[in-house]
């Protein structure tokens, strides 16, 4: 496990030529962007949690048949910062560091009040969100980092608090089809509140606004009170629909005066979360059109859900997937002192992720009897039971138990939709085969082989295609065998049989999320290396400008 979790990885600067076995369909032309950990040590210094490790981007350039690869660590000021002292000295969720290790407790004292609500690291891991014509590195703080998509540079940061008052933010945000940006981050304690902000990004700016940067134009879309001042819920992601936002206020929450405190007592701030399967799950529903929550208050019981599906109107109601779990235990699993010889044993004691539809009445009937189902829809057996107090208990429909990392063609977003393309987990977390599953016939196609372990599979639609699943998959696949190399994944979509692999002959890290940019999407007008600057790179000497 430390092959694939604790070793740090090289960076491939220059454009590296794959071997291409099968064959690429001549449509797809564009760069498959990712973003993970890659680097879980700083000299002698180690970094707790895999979450934690440095952020590394990596891309495929598929032009005309041929797949060039390359990956570069953000050089962030978390990363700088680190490589600089030769050690772990900026803080993550998982690992507190101090700058100063002769620092004793009196003056942890004097400089803790600074870590009250901390100024949190800018290692932008976990995804990558296209803002108007731009590209950003995310990760869950208030920091997202500017990249260049083609050469991997790392540009300048961005604080959301500059824009809109959040000290967290998700880095699952949401696009219309304009391209406007949907996103949500907390406010912690301002102005003696804490609430969940949904925000919105324009794609564009007018021509008659003097600041063309569409940062700058954010607006506060809604905001919902959290139930507890000093425990918000911790939240990965949201649902949208057409004229709905569905956001999960789950019993797994971050104690504000635990993580005040946390700096001077030396533990992390993950230490400061916690799971309280005592408490129930409240679904809140914020109506896009007024902007303002449906009053009605929906709930469900405990659960921690890290990736929202997608969700859907029909027939007067609101339906929404989501993979859940029981519990946060699978937080804790991947605290690499976890990641050894006993990962399986411990596997089997976290919750298995599963995919759960719920549905929401968005008109209930107040004369309704208390007990009665809500839901009358046939396409679903999904419940919601009025209760006294206008309350109503959503009890979900079990579709598929084993999957996470979801992904759907993007086209049906917030639309009523069939395929869920995902990575099958069964008792463990580590993907071991792609997964297609059709939620209305409850069937599923798979791909698998031994020793890989497939990335999050994504979705690309082919030109002016009209079925949903007319496309194909890409995902980067790692092998546990050291006598196979690790390459990109292309399959058919609709057969899930694979029509042709790139592989690297480079040590290629498992990443967590990341996004296609088709070649029209391009405003360079270039993505991938002239036939001249493939030939030198082929000699490694000199890296192509992408």
């Amino acid at each position: 496990m430390d092959i694939i979790f604790g070793r740090n990885k090289k960076e491939q600067l220059e454009p590296v030529r794959a071997k291409v076995t099968g064959r690429i369909p001549t449509w797809l032309q564009g760069t498959l962007l990712r973003n993970g950990p890659g680097m879980h040590t700083v000299g002698e210094t180690r970094y707790n949690h895999w979450f934690d490790g440095l952020a590394l981007l990596h891309s495929f350039t598929i032009r005309d048949g041929e797949v060039y690869y390359r990956s570069k660590y953000l050089r962030s000021d978390t990363y700088k910062d680190n490589i600089e002292a030769n050690r772990i000295v900026v803080s993550e969720f998982g690992t507190m560091a101090y700058p100063d290790p002769c620092k004793n407790i009196f003056s942890k004292a004097f400089s803790y009040l600074s870590h009250t609500i901390p100024d949190f690291t800018d290692n932008c891991l976990i995804n990558i969100m296209k803002c108007g014509e731009d590209f950003y590195a995310t990760t869950e703080t208030n920091y997202i980092r500017k990249i260049n998509p083609h050469t991997l540079e790392t540009l300048e940061k961005v604080d959301y608090r500059k824009f809109v008052a959040v000290n967290l933010a998700t880095a699952h945000p949401h696009y219309d089809e304009a391209g406007n940006v949907l996103n949500m981050g907390t406010s912690i304690m301002d102005k003696g509140k804490t609430k969940y902000v949904i925000f919105k990004i324009p794609a564009t700016v007018p021509e008659d606004k003097k600041e063309k940067n569409p940062l700058k134009h954010t607006e506060v879309f809604c905001s919902i009170a959290s139930r507890s001042l000093l425990s918000p819920s911790y939240y990965h992601s949201f649902g949208v629909t057409e004229n709905y936002v569905i956001f999960l206020e789950q019993p797994f929450k971050l104690d504000i005066l635990k993580m005040s405190t946390a700096y001077i007592r030396g533990v992390n701030w993950a230490s400061c979360m916690a799971f309280h399967k005592e408490d129930k799950t409240y679904i809140h529903i914020i109506d896009q059109r007024t902007r303002k929550p449906v009053p009605t208050k929906f709930y469900t019981d405990p659960m921690v859900v890290f990736h929202h599906v997608n969700a859907y109107e029909e027939d007067g109601c609101l339906l929404f997937d989501v993979i859940a779990y029981e519990d946060s235990s699978l937080y804790q699993l991947f605290y690499l002192a976890n990641l050894n010889q006993d990962f399986e044993e411990n596997s089997r004691l976290t919750s298995i992720p599963t995919l759960r539809r719920f549905a929401v009445p968005l008109n209930v009937d107040k004369n309704a009897e208390v007990g009665s189902n809500l839901i009358k829809l046939a396409s679903t057996t999904a419940r919601a039971l009025k209760e006294k107090d206008d309350q109503v208990y959503c009890q979900p429909e079990l579709l598929y138990e084993g999957l996470e990392l979801p992904r759907i063609n993007y086209a049906h977003n917030g639309k009523r939709y069939r395929y869920v393309f995902a990575a099958e987990v069964q008792w463990s977390p580590i993907p071991t085969k792609i997964l297609k599953y059709d939620v209305l016939t409850k069937s599923s196609l798979k791909w698998g082989q031994e020793h890989c372990w497939p990335a999050e599979p994504l979705f690309v639609p082919t030109p002016g295609a009209k079925d949903e699943d007319d496309g194909i998959i890409l995902s980067a696949i790692v092998s546990t065998d050291p006598q196979k190399l690790p390459f990109l994944l292309i399959l058919d979509a609709k057969s899930f049989t694979e029509l042709a692999r790139a592989s690297i002959d480079v040590e290629m890290h498992l990443d967590l999320h990341g996004l296609f940019i088709p070649d029209t999407d391009c405003n360079t007008g270039k993505q991938a290396p002239s036939q001249e600057e493939r030939d030198r790179a082929l000699d490694c000497h000199a890296t192509p400008q992408i």
